[in-house]
């Protein structure tokens, strides 16, 4: 009886075969880690890498034929060395890291916040004999955290500066005012162009576009105004002409509304007798520029006063302006010192 099983013709090709079931999950499985966008990473009991994923080879900058192979540790910074014992030893332990938050280091050398999640490699009898990663950069969520802290931080600064200034601004009308008619009219007045100075200080949130040019002169006059009594000689402002634009214009206006709020409240601003002079000159394309307080608060009272205005000044000059500030305590009061590249004013 001839067989009914046809041997296959030359040249003829063979179908594939069909995989298994285990086979096809595992390759699936594959599949899934390797176009993953976080960084996944297999390593034995030693903290030799075993797997590296392109989303390995995108966050850290090695690749796979780099890192399979080599330790952990090249990936982990010197300070944060000893991590690796403690993941490692839960991992014998059985259990699973969830989202332990750490830095790691680059290729190149930079550092990377991630969150890492490690859990244990089982092999068919069970027994560990190796631990998955998986890591997530989360750099830019720390950032935005660290923004957030920062501008709650500010705006908790302004609300208790606005209402030392309003009560600054009531106390600097009544010296002046003969009736309650008067003495209303004056702190509505010194009010709404506080209002005013105020919003030079904050960024246009609805557009992304430079805050509108003006010099230096008129942003102090616009700044000092609130506190100015005419012709009372208790602010005296004194310079060359120097435009300023761009977003220095914002800059700028936060750095001198400080200033002069720190002076309202516990300054040359504080006291009827207190006087404030601002004075800059120009040489090499460098504003150098005083801010001299006289006869208001003892300066180590001021000196005291108020951490985080002094980092607000401070961050503004060295980081925004690239500039160099100065300090001087005297007897008869606060003198600030601060040098500014006239390219920097300039936007």
């Amino acid at each position: 009886m001839n067989s009914s099983v046809k041997e296959p013709s030359p040249g003829t090709s063979q179908p594939a075969s069909p995989l298994r079931p285990g086979e096809e999950a595992a390759q699936q499985l594959a599949a899934i880690v390797e176009s993953s966008d976080d960084a996944i990473v297999s390593k034995d009991l030693n903290g030799v890498i075993t797997t590296w994923n392109r989303g390995a080879e995108r966050l850290f900058g090695y690749t796979a034929e780099e890192t399979v192979g080599q330790p952990i540790t090249i990936v982990i910074p010197a300070d944060r060395l000893d991590e690796e014992p403690q993941i490692l030893a839960r991992i014998r332990r059985g259990e699973r890291v969830e989202h332990f938050e750490t830095i790691r280091r680059r290729k190149d050398g930079s550092p990377v916040e991630i969150s890492l999640t490690i859990s244990p490699i089982r092999n068919r009898q069970g027994e560990i004999v190796g631990a998955s990663k998986i890591a997530r950069d989360i750099s830019e969520r720390k950032r935005a955290q660290e923004r957030q802290g920062l501008l709650l931080r500010e705006m908790s600064h302004r609300v208790k500066n606005l209402f030392a200034l309003a009560g600054a601004v009531i106390t600097l009308s009544t010296r002046t005012s003969a009736t309650p008619e008067e003495l209303a009219e004056q702190v509505r007045k010194r009010l709404g162009t506080l209002a005013r100075a105020h919003e030079l200080t904050l960024p246009d949130l609805r557009r992304e576009q430079a805050a509108t040019p003006t010099t230096l002169k008129a942003l102090l006059r616009t700044i000092v105004s609130p506190f100015e009594e005419q012709n009372d000689g208790r602010l005296t402002i004194a310079g060359p002409e120097v435009a300023v634009g761009g977003h220095a214009v914002t800059s700028l206006a936060l750095m001198l509304h400080e200033l002069v709020t720190n002076a309202a409240k516990h300054g040359a601003l504080s006291t009827a007798s207190g006087r404030i002079a601002v004075v800059w000159t120009i040489e090499d394309a460098i504003l150098s520029l005083s801010w001299a307080e006289r006869d208001g608060t003892p300066a180590h009272e001021a000196a005291n006063a108020d951490g985080f205005g002094t980092w607000l000044v401070d961050s503004t000059v060295k980081g925004q302006l690239q500039g160099r500030i100065e300090r001087r305590w005297e007897a008869g009061g606060l003198t600030i010192l601060m040098t500014i590249p006239l390219d920097r004013l300039a936007g």
